[in-house]
């Protein structure tokens, strides 16, 4: 029986293996197809590829990042580094995206935002202690300042996240914004101030020449009209006044960098703190609205005409700075608050707009602050800084800015995550600083909210504090 069952089976298997009239036969495992090539391993070897080639160092792909390594590294060494666009492109978006890939490598110092903190000073320490390129800083410098993109990326931004808000959210941020930021500025100042006395700084040291930088806007808008206005009233000269003031507002940018992460990384560990880059607490029915609205289609030319609405917007900002003295990334919040609550921009380019705002908080973001790092950021005036009395008395200020909006947020229905980390961008350096800070915090969208802390609530501490230090000096 065993032998009979064996020779069935063995017949039905070389029945199963002939092939079929009109088959084509198997082709043996080593032979080829017309193309002279087995296409199995052909196939294996371009996956391969394509797996290697979706490896990403920031945005870029990685045989393309090596690439730019080694044709950048030959022009510097040809002496033929040009400053145009595309090397200009191509400098800031390997410097920038490699500082960010190194510090999401360093354990827990990537919670406080160490990607920002090494785009943005890494460089200008590299700068001041020779360690990069002369050709390489020089291009990098001319490129920055040829090309005002900054204030290209800042555009893009605001009038990104703005277009794509839900307007009563819009409202409601920021009509609730001024009650967190304004009790932030009080404490601060008075917790910044206390802790400067307490480690033997005078009173009037502490308070207008720590506290006020810090909370001043950033360096044109801040430390420049302030130290002016110190000068004057002093009858001194402005220069080393404003190396001060430069120092201290530094200082808290590192502080609200830091502060910024360590808010993001407590989002994560506690969801309901957080709106993940939402303001303001919406309800149900408003959430599912605001996401119907902001659902709509988009191609090409609706993105171009969404880049196109926010260089207007901006322009129309210089020139009121031109007539009146405005500051421009205010006057072009204003108007695109107002096109949107007037719904006067069509739905499809707002959603060219959501996704240009996509695009730069993405690919330009780190490339940016690489630039910034390298063109505007004075190593020399951070490091003069480093006093560790300077040090604890900036953080207080800062740490006071985050507590305060963390805890009155409850009360004005808003994300405590979010309202601490607008109010710690009132310590940020100008735009440069609030892209660090909301980079640190990966919060872009709060930008207009940014804005509001940095511009209005600077230019509001300058005004205050130079009427209080012409009183009191």
């Amino acid at each position: 029986m065993e032998t009979v069952t064996t020779r069935a089976e063995a017949a039905r298997a070389s029945v199963q293996t002939q092939p079929r009239a009109g088959a084509t036969p198997p082709k043996p495992s080593g032979t080829t197809d017309g193309a002279g090539a087995a296409s199995g391993s052909v196939m294996s070897l371009r996956e391969r590829w394509w797996a290697v080639f979706d490896l990403r160092i920031g945005a870029l792909p990685l045989p393309v990042y090596l690439a730019l390594v080694a044709i950048l590294a030959a022009m510097t060494h040809n002496g033929k580094l040009a400053a145009d666009l595309p090397t200009g492109i191509a400098l800031v978006a390997v410097g920038g995206f490699t500082c960010a890939e190194l510090a999401k490598r360093i354990p827990w110092v990537r919670h406080i935002g160490a990607t920002s903190i090494f785009a943005a000073f890494i460089p200008s320490a590299m700068v001041y202690y020779g360690l990069m390129p002369a050709p390489v800083t020089k291009a990098v410098t001319t490129f920055t300042k040829s090309s005002n993109f900054l204030y290209l990326f800042i555009a893009a931004i605001i009038v990104g996240s703005v277009l794509s808000m839900d307007r009563r959210t819009l409202v409601k941020g920021f009509v609730r914004i001024f009650i967190p930021l304004a009790s932030g500025s009080f404490v601060a100042a008075i917790v910044g101030t206390s802790v400067g006395t307490a480690l033997g700084l005078e009173a009037k040291q502490a308070f207008f020449y720590i506290v006020v930088p810090i909370m001043a806007g950033g360096v044109g808008e801040g430390a420049l009209p302030l130290s002016a206005g110190y000068a004057q009233i002093l009858g001194v000269e402005q220069g080393p006044l404003f190396a001060q003031a430069l120092s201290a507002a530094m200082l808290g940018n590192i502080s609200a960098i830091c502060l910024a992460g360590l808010l993001s990384y407590l989002g994560t560990r506690k969801p309901k703190l957080t709106g993940n880059g939402q303001l303001t607490v919406t309800p149900a029915g408003e959430a599912l609205a605001a996401q119907d609205e902001s659902s709509q289609s988009f191609d090409a030319s609706s993105l171009a005409a969404a880049g196109g609405t926010a260089i207007a917007l901006y322009l129309l900002g210089v020139l009121s700075h031109q007539w009146f003295n405005w500051p421009a990334p205010v006057v072009m919040l204003v108007f695109v608050v107002i096109a949107q609550l007037f719904q006067i921009v069509s739905p499809r380019v707002r959603g060219g707009a959501r996704f240009m705002y996509s695009f730069f908080s993405t690919a330009v973001t780190y490339p940016l602050m690489f630039a910034i790092s390298v063109a505007m950021t004075p190593w020399g005036e951070i490091v003069t800084a480093f006093h560790w009395i300077n040090i604890v008395t900036a953080v207080s200020t800062v740490l006071s800015l985050a507590v305060t909006g963390f805890v009155v947020a409850k009360w004005v229905g808003m994300y405590r995550v979010e309202a601490a980390i607008v109010n710690v961008t009132h310590s940020g350096l100008g735009g440069t600083g609030d892209v660090a800070i909301l980079t640190a915090a990966n919060r872009m969208a709060l930008m207009p909210f940014a804005q509001i802390a940095t511009r209005i609530g600077g230019a509001i501490v300058v005004m205050t504090s130079l009427a209080a230090f012409s009183y009191w000096h």
